[in-house]
């Protein structure tokens, strides 16, 4: 599912787009292609594929994301793929804590809403 809308900001107009998850919930808001909602702020990782998200150590994220379900991207993430060289997060505090927002981050960049790979959190 998927919110757009025109809103007027100073002289210009910014393009907001909200996308909703499966369970119907927020996934992600981007405003300008790199102005991101809080949570998805939060998510703006991911050194190890590079800091575009295009593959350097490990596989292109932004084609990844294209294919595989939440579900298998969380369980990926936390368990790891040794045979492929990764390591597994569940461990990480901190990456467990933001699985979501990682999720949001790597997929607004996947589907290309979000247009740039370094973002901003959206002030409202």
């Amino acid at each position: 599912m998927l919110f757009s809308m025109q809103a007027a900001t100073h002289d210009a107009i910014a393009e907001q787009k909200t996308v909703t998850g499966p369970d119907g919930k927020p996934l992600y808001t981007v405003v300008d292609g790199y102005k991101v909602d809080a949570n998805t702020m939060n998510g703006f990782r991911a050194c190890c594929h590079g800091a575009n998200q295009d593959g350097l150590v490990g596989p292109s994220l932004l084609q990844s994301l294209k294919t595989i379900s939440k579900e298998d991207f969380i369980k990926t993430v936390r368990d790891g793929r040794l045979d492929k060289g990764m390591v597994s997060f569940s461990t990480s505090k901190t990456v467990m804590d933001n699985i979501d927002n990682l999720y949001a981050y790597l997929k607004g960049r996947s589907n290309g809403d979000i247009t740039r790979p370094k973002v901003e959190e959206l002030k409202q």
